[in-house]
């Protein structure tokens, strides 16, 4: 008799601690992994568009100098 009421009330302790924080702490590790993963995209996803707009102004400003602009030049001796 004592060691069913034992068997039950160690299964009781165990089905709590399940419940009450190995669940919660698994579930919360995968969210914590599925937010960092899109954070990690979105960071991403920034710098492409970074360097497209880069190289895209690069292209843009070096065919052409406009009017009245600087431009260096070496002597020749």
């Amino acid at each position: 008799m004592w060691k069913l009421i034992g068997y039950i009330l160690i299964g009781y302790v165990l089905y709590r601690f399940l419940t009450g924080f190995l669940i919660p702490v698994f579930r919360t590790g995968k969210q914590i992994k599925a937010k960092f993963s899109e954070m990690q995209d979105r960071m991403q996803q920034q710098m492409d568009q970074q360097q497209q707009d880069t190289f895209h102004s690069n292209n843009k400003s070096a065919g052409k100098t406009p009017a009245g602009d600087y431009i260096d030049f070496e002597e020749v001796k």
